[in-house]
């Protein structure tokens, strides 16, 4: 198939936290307060903030995603890791080990995380359905090109995520973002092999 679209969104850095360290950051019992609701279903990026302090520097105020995981997971961007001073790998989202940590502040205590800082392996979400439309299947690795004015790219490299839980987009971060001159909403084409 060719001229396959999906929507492309461009995910800035933020924190997935467990319910102990939700508890620790911002008091025993604390519950998310969902801001806004983002494309996959079910999640929200919420009200609570945190910092993240590395070796070399600190990045305020970090939106916390909800709802809560069984584990904590920071993502960031490779320029933002050297801001902080830290190593973070290319991973998908909930692939942390065998990754480095940094430390998390919040208004009532602080987590030293000793893994679980990642940059986000650039990927799509698609339900089984859409991956029947689209041409693709989990864990597929494809390329999707994105048009601007002076910038166009080809993103390589791109993992497919399968999952009844999930709506059609491609995510990624800033940096990626940066180099292709996009901002706002975006529709990528899919290219496959």
């Amino acid at each position: 198939m060719e001229n396959i679209k999906i929507l492309v969104e461009i995910s800035a850095r933020h924190v997935h936290v467990s319910e102990e360290h939700l508890a620790i950051l911002f008091g025993e019992g604390y519950k998310l307060t969902p801001k806004k609701d983002l494309s996959q279903p079910g999640q929200f990026a919420c009200e609570e903030r945190v910092d993240l302090v590395g070796e070399r520097g600190t990045l305020k105020n970090v939106t916390i995603l909800g709802p809560t995981r069984p584990f904590s997971q920071v993502e960031i961007t490779s320029t933002e890791a050297r801001t902080l001073g830290v190593k973070a790998l290319i991973r998908e989202s909930g692939l942390i080990d065998g990754t480095f940590g940094c430390t998390l502040v919040g208004p009532q205590g602080s987590v030293v995380l000793d893994k679980g800082v990642i940059v986000a392996k650039r990927h799509i979400h698609v339900t089984p359905s859409e991956a029947a439309v689209y041409g693709v299947s989990d864990k597929e690795i494809i390329m999707v090109k994105v048009t601007s004015d002076d910038r166009s790219l080809i993103y390589g490299d791109v993992v497919v995520r399968v999952s009844e839980k999930f709506a059609a987009a491609m995510h990624i971060d800033t940096d990626e973002a940066n180099a292709a001159g996009l901002s706002g909403a975006v529709f990528g084409e899919i290219i496959r092999g």
